[in-house]
């Protein structure tokens, strides 16, 4: 079967990945101070999506493990942080992707909005989460899932983006060795994900 882009399925995946790496990012706070995402969950179709948007995920949390001590992005988030709007965050994503949309350049922007959430819940303003998670989705929509879906989709770029992953690593790490099976590992996961998800 060949691998097309379901323009529903890129937006819903979309959406529960934000939420995903949001969440992620919470899930070291007391779930007393975390809002609830209840009205703005996203219904995955089955569980393929939702194991696929887990993979994603664990993407998406290497390529913003490796630049969580990047110190421009650091006082970018603090930045925002000061007082979050929706105008200020607009301006900060338009500028990473002002050179072009990237696989990396969407988990940083994804990365971000995890790291802006938890600032706001220790600043507790917990409604400025909410705000966050909606101001990213609609970026999201507005302005990357086009290119995701010009690239085929979530599902058929998943090995390109397992690549990406490996990429960054492979630019803050000194072992070949361990980035040569690390490259092989990211390969065969994303065909065989791939494989699965379109089979």
């Amino acid at each position: 079967m060949a691998c097309e882009s379901n323009s529903v399925s890129d937006e819903r995946i979309g959406e529960a990945l934000i939420r995903e790496v949001i969440e992620e990012e919470l899930k070291h706070i007391p779930s007393e101070d975390v809002p609830s995402f209840t009205l703005l969950a996203v219904e995955l179709k089955n569980e393929q999506e939702d194991k696929f948007v887990d993979q994603l995920g664990t993407l998406f949390r290497k390529i913003g493990d490796k630049i969580k001590d990047d110190v421009d992005i650091q006082d970018g988030i603090d930045g925002l942080a000061q007082g979050f709007k929706w105008n200020r965050f607009m301006e900060m994503a338009d500028k990473a992707f002002e050179h072009g949309i990237t696989w990396e350049k969407i988990a940083i922007l994804f990365y971000i909005a995890g790291k802006l959430a938890v600032k706001m819940v220790e600043a507790h303003k917990l409604q400025s989460v909410t705000e966050i998670l909606k101001c990213t989705v609609d970026y999201f929509k507005k302005y990357l899932l086009g290119w995701i879906r010009g690239r085929g989709g979530w599902i058929c770029s998943f090995s390109e983006l397992a690549v990406a992953s490996v990429q960054i690593a492979s630019s803050m790490s000194s072992h070949r060795g361990g980035l040569i099976i690390t490259f092989f590992t990211g390969i065969t996961l994303g065909s065989f994900i791939s494989w699965r998800l379109t089979s």
